[in-house]
Order: structure tokens, then sequence, then C-alpha cells
């Protein structure tokens, strides 16, 4: 798929200031609000999957009606699935393992893409590509931004949603690894990081329920937006039963989805595990690709 925005493609061999720069572009033109974003009812996961067996299998309607015993076309393309399939939206989860092929340090992302439509994978893809830079905060994009770009090109389906294991809004310049790579595909996207890059919560976030939420709110270390105003919820998808000490997702929008559409949206994907579906898969099939040296 061509970049709607080419221009300001995550380029590792800029300076640190002109890194900055692009983000300020990125977030200019980026939008947080909901434009063309999925239903959350329409990608709803009701379930999990177990992953003790290995992942599951990508199976569009063809393959399930087989599976069902009826008749299919052996050449049924993924596109080609059920009633239940025809213009539901197409969700797809992306994130990364790192390989190390000389000393301690990561050499090269083995980034995995995995395409869910109604709640069931369609498509795995991966690719394998060189880090450039290591991590810095707040540039994560300049470092992984490519290989995302790269396992997203190795896909067949075209998301309706993309969500990433990363920030979006709840970011120095509101331009997190989600509101680049959504900007630079011009789709639907969401972050979710597993910690807080900078912002601040309304209410305290320890000991919180399954399903609590609070909003997060520009600080002074947000540049670009007016303190104070909303960039993401911290959510906690679940809680378990004996422990008190589970840490909240930290969920905000990337490009085209509003702050609280992107904490609806990931509340529907988790399918009852902490992290939403798509990127919990997506982490296993990066495993499973840097395993098997895809």
């Amino acid at each position: 798929m061509d970049l709607a925005r080419p221009d300001l493609r995550p380029d590792p061999s800029l300076s640190r200031a002109e890194m900055e720069a692009l983000q300020r572009e990125i977030a200019a033109a980026a939008t947080f609000a909901d434009d063309g974003t999925p239903d959350p009812a329409a990608v709803a996961v009701e379930e999990g999957v177990s992953l003790a067996d290995g992942l599951p299998p990508a199976c569009d309607g063809a393959q399930e009606r087989l599976n069902a015993g009826g008749e299919s076309s052996v050449n049924a393309s993924a596109d080609s699935g059920d009633d239940r399939d025809a213009g539901a939206p197409t969700v797809v989860g992306v994130d990364q393992a790192f390989r190390t092929d000389r000393g301690d340090r990561p050499d090269a992302a083995v980034s995995a893409a995995v395409a869910f439509r109604n709640g069931r994978v369609v498509e795995y893809a991966s690719a394998t590509t060189p880090l450039a830079i290591p991590y810095i905060p707040g540039l994560l994009a300049f470092r992984e931004g490519e290989p995302i770009l790269a396992a997203l090109d190795a896909l067949d389906a075209d998301p309706d949603l993309l969500v990433c294991d990363g920030s979006g809004r709840i970011h120095y310049r509101e331009a997190g690894l989600a509101t680049h790579v959504g900007v630079l595909r011009d789709v639907p996207s969401v972050g979710v990081a597993k910690s807080l890059l900078c912002g601040e919560p309304d209410e305290p976030t320890a000991e919180r329920p399954a399903g609590w939420r609070t909003p997060v709110r520009a600080d002074d270390a947000v540049t670009t937006a007016e303190p104070g105003t909303v960039i993401g919820h911290a959510f906690q998808s679940r809680q378990y039963p004996n422990s008190r000490r589970v840490n909240p997702l930290y969920v905000s929008p990337g490009h085209r989805v509003s702050a609280d559409g992107a904490v609806d949206l990931v509340a529907a994907l988790c399918g009852g595990y902490k992290l939403p579906e798509p990127t919990r898969l997506a982490d296993a099939h990066a495993e499973r690709a840097k395993r098997d040296g895809e």
C-alpha cells in the first residue's frame, strides 16, 4: 500500500532536532477524532485464544466451511469468506521481536502483523529489517517505524484499524509510534503502552478493578498540547484475582481515533486477556518468526 505522506517517513539518519521537528509535523497532520473509525462492537473479540498449544491457524470463511463439512473451492481467497466476513472491518495488530547476531545489542527487528476479522485471525505476516539506531525515549518510531511498515507491506489485508504496541498521542510531541504509522498509512490507529511516557492520570492507578479507566492529561512534558488536554487513558483491562498490583495499560489515539474511542476499541479487543488480542498474537508471531529465522 502506498504511503499517504511519504514525506513524513521516520528517517533514522536525521539529527535529534530534525526528528523532533518531524514529529511536530506528524502531530499537526494527525486527526485525534473519530474519522472512519470502526465501531468497537464490530471488532470485538469475545474470547481470546490460549497460546498454550501455539498460535491459531489463519482461517478465512472458506476454510471454516470446509472444517464444518461444507463445500468450498480450494482456490478461495481470504477475501471470499462467508457472509459474516462481508464488510467486516479488519483489525491489524503489530509488534516486534529483536534479533542479536553479534554482541549483546539487538541489530535487527522481526516485525509481525496479524490481521483479524470478526474476532478471528485471517492472516499472518512478518518482515526482518536492520535496526539503524538504539532505543531513545520519545523517538521510538525512528527505530521501529520502518520495520513495522515492512511487516504491513507483507500483509495482503488492508487494515481498517491498526493497534500498535507503543504510544500514540501520549507522547512528548503527540507523535508516538501509533500516530506516526497511522498518519503515514492514513488509517485509524491506536497505541497501547505498558508504561506511561508522559502526561498525568486524573486518578491514582494502583489497585484498580478490571474495566476501570481514567483520563491521562497533557502535563508540562507535552510540548505540543495545552496542559490539561486529554491525550489518552489509563485502562485496567484485567485484574488478576490473586494480585492487586497489576499495572494498567496506557491507551491513546494514534490517528483518526478519539481518546474515548481508542479506549473503547481496546476494551472490546482484549477478549479476557491483559493485552488486546491483535497485539498479543502479534507478539507471539514475532517470537515465532524470530525463532524460525523468517
